[in-house]
């Protein structure tokens, strides 16, 4: 049964007949409800799915750092909705349900701020990673850095945001213990000191245990 939440002109909330009505990011939408079919899915509808599986699971696990890169980009969606649209087609390599990523195509953010330039990544302990560049001119010193590396054989994403600048030039990271002795895929990009602009994601290549 649905309820009027602020009277007779105010949102619905729950089911009228075959409608819905629910609310997200404080907007009150109303929806069909979802028909039920016996029919059972066609090859190419088991293909699609397989991959939008396959996509959602490859970036939960970045979701801290998504929320970031693509949140001056998601205007009526969530910023995972943006990542995904991003990273549908590209990084994808093969067809369901071979499926496998190309994490030098992976995106993580998108913008407009300078990138960093003549970037060097290096591990310099089990668990420490050290990362250069040259700032750039073009961007503003005060950009924070947004640094995140991911084991594929795990599946688990570390990094940081923010605490560290363009202008500082390097910056040391001792991520989780658990990715020691693991291939990491490693990205960075820089965030505005007030989060309104990105730059994009640069990627710095796999980097193989000590």
């Amino acid at each position: 049964m649905a309820k009027l939440t602020s009277g007779i002109f105010g949102p619905i909330s729950g089911k009228v007949g075959g409608l819905v009505g629910a609310s997200w990011k404080n907007i009150a939408y109303v929806r069909t409800k979802p028909q039920k079919t016996t029919k059972p899915p066609t090859a190419a509808q088991i293909a699609s799915r397989g991959k939008f599986r396959f996509v959602n699971e490859l970036l939960v696990p970045f979701y801290p750092f998504i929320t970031v890169g693509f949140k001056n980009m998601a205007r009526g969606k969530t910023e995972m909705n943006v990542a995904f649209t991003q990273n549908f087609n590209e990084p994808i390599v093969g067809v369901y349900p071979d499926l496998s990523v190309d994490y030098a195509k992976l995106t993580l953010s998108k913008g407009t701020l300078p990138p960093l330039i003549s970037i060097q990544a290096a591990l310099i302990g089990a668990d420490l990673i050290k990362v250069t560049w040259d700032p750039n001119n073009h961007g503003t010193f005060d950009d924070q850095i947004m640094l995140t590396i991911y084991s594929p054989e795990l599946k688990i994403a570390d990094g940081f945001v923010g605490g560290v600048k363009r202008r500082d030039k390097e910056c040391t990271f001792r991520f989780n213990p658990k990715l020691i002795g693991k291939a990491l895929e490693v990205y960075i990009s820089v965030v505005a000191l007030n989060g309104a602009r990105v730059g994009n994601t640069e990627y710095l290549g796999r980097i193989d245990p000590l």
